[in-house]
């Protein structure tokens, strides 16, 4: 007598599965993110592991992001001039422009290019080195694969993405104004003033300090899922793009909790200091 064979789950024991999936993936990255941060803080990067990590993360990402912020806005200046113009406040573009860049699409746009150029290439590099075994290798040599690999890679990301979204900041900034000033006819000398008025030294900080956090993420994720490639060459091209997917998602989750916070931290900032003054 034949034996039915296993049935398909059903779409409740479906979803119960992946949501298994993705605690068990968020546990395991968490646990790779602890043990980093422990060997970042408790022993220096081995020699010649530094160097050469900040200048593939930098040097090498500075024209992408050049271009990438330099086009941000330029189409922001397109795209909101004739609403501007229509309202007569043409001279105000230079305020929305530059704080939308500074806050948000500078920092989040270069991140992603960044999770796409810097977090895929870590994820492809580190599963290849663990396919062809050379990661074994460094354990068999007394090196630990995270203080190695992952420390000097983390390093980079968190220090120089910020300084590459004060890069995409500068050249949006630059773009919009090149469109306003120059193909638009907007008064140069309004243009600025409103910028200045409206843009403070709060707002750089705010998006260097997301920068900051979405270069660590992009940092631990490409690093762990090429430390966890699957063998083959399947595996590698999986890796590098479920860092980049995994790292994009990150990114935009990270905008929203950030965003949130800095603006309540800023708001309380500013009522304090009312409070003072007031007082």
């Amino acid at each position: 007598m034949a034996t039915a064979g296993p049935s398909a789950p059903g779409p409740v024991e479906s979803l119960g599965i992946v949501a298994a999936r993705a605690v068990t993936l968020l546990g395991d990255i968490a646990i790779f993110s602890v043990q980093t941060l422990t060997w970042m803080f408790t022993r220096a990067p081995a020699p010649g592991t530094l160097m050469p990590a900040f200048y593939i993360v930098g040097v090498r990402s500075v024209p992408v992001v050049a271009i990438t912020g330099m086009f941000i806005g330029m189409v922001m200046a397109v795209q909101m001039f004739n609403q501007f113009n229509a309202l007569g406040m043409a001279t105000r573009l230079g305020s929305m422009i530059n704080i939308t860049v500074v806050r948000e699409l500078g920092p989040v746009l270069a991140a992603t290019m960044l999770a796409g150029r810097v977090g895929s290439s870590m994820a492809a590099e580190l599963a290849t080195m663990r396919v062809t075994e050379q990661v074994d290798a460094l354990s068999c040599l007394g090196a630990h694969p995270l203080h190695y690999l992952v420390v000097p890679r983390l390093l980079a990301c968190a220090l120089l993405i910020p300084l590459l979204t004060v890069v995409a900041n500068f050249m949006g900034i630059m773009g919009g104004a090149f469109i306003c000033t120059r193909l638009y006819g907007v008064e140069a000398h309004f243009y600025w003033a409103n910028s200045a008025a409206y843009v403070s030294m709060w707002d750089v900080g705010m998006g260097c300090t997301k920068a900051f956090f979405f270069g660590i993420a992009i940092a631990l994720i490409g690093c762990h899922r090429g430390l966890n490639s699957q063998p083959g060459a399947e595996g590698v091209g999986r890796s590098a793009t479920e860092a980049f997917v995994a790292s994009f998602v990150a990114i935009l989750v990270l905008d929203f909790f950030l965003a949130i916070f800095l603006l309540a931290a800023h708001d309380r900032f500013i009522l304090q200091g009312a409070g003072r003054s007031f007082l």
